[in-house]
């Protein structure tokens, strides 16, 4: 094997191996977040966890913070591509839907998954957010863009002509109804599946926004 050729495999595992740490890294820090508190979960304990050594932590993400912040948006998107929610490839078959019960009915199953990805990661945030300044901040992101994003579906939703409240009402009730503390409590708390979640916020959509 030539020098040249060497080098470029050893940049290749250097690289597949680097990916491979932070993908153990956000799994654990995912699950420690959520099962012990974002406060009472230490970059040890995720070193520990991941099998890596702290410092692979603080050389991939720098602080606890930002590994946090990561670990939010992989969970939303449920993968590593830096590709904004709306942009997907599932939302924007949505939004081609010219029937306002379907689309609906497709974004409660796509809102199911990413409450199962992200319902309790979002719990332990809001849990940590009055003592935390990280955590508070990150809240607030969250808050906004998920405003801004049910903006936009409340936008498209009125373009249909089959709203039967106005888009700012829309816009409301979507999302108080998308921040995981139902899926939590229905599906976590009381039993229920994914598919009658999805099911039954589908049928709430319906009932209160088309007209």
């Amino acid at each position: 094997m030539s020098d040249a050729v060497k080098r470029t495999y050893d940049s290749s595992r250097r690289r597949a191996q680097a990916r491979q740490n932070q993908q153990r890294i956000l799994a654990a820090a995912t699950r420690l977040f959520a099962e012990r508190g974002y406060g009472r979960t230490t970059l040890a304990d995720v070193a520990d966890a991941a099998g890596v050594a702290v410092e692979t932590i603080y050389a991939t993400f720098k602080n606890k913070p930002t590994l946090l912040h990561r670990a939010w948006d992989v969970a939303v998107g449920g993968d590593e591509q830096d590709v904004p929610l709306l942009e997907r490839p599932e939302l924007r078959a949505l939004f081609a839907e010219p029937d306002l019960i379907r689309r609906l009915a497709g974004f409660a199953a796509v809102n199911t998954a990413i409450m199962r990805r992200t319902a309790e990661l979002h719990l332990a945030v809001r849990g940590a957010a009055s003592t935390d300044e990280a955590a508070a901040t990150l809240l607030a992101e969250i808050d906004d863009q998920r405003l801004a994003a049910m903006t936009v579906h409340a936008r498209a939703a009125k373009a249909t002509g089959q709203l039967a409240v106005s888009e700012q009402d829309c816009r409301d009730i979507l999302w108080s109804t998308t921040d995981g503390t139902l899926w939590y409590r229905l599906v976590r708390q009381r039993g229920w599946t994914d598919e009658r979640y999805a099911g039954w916020l589908s049928q709430l959509w319906a009932a209160q926004l088309v007209a």
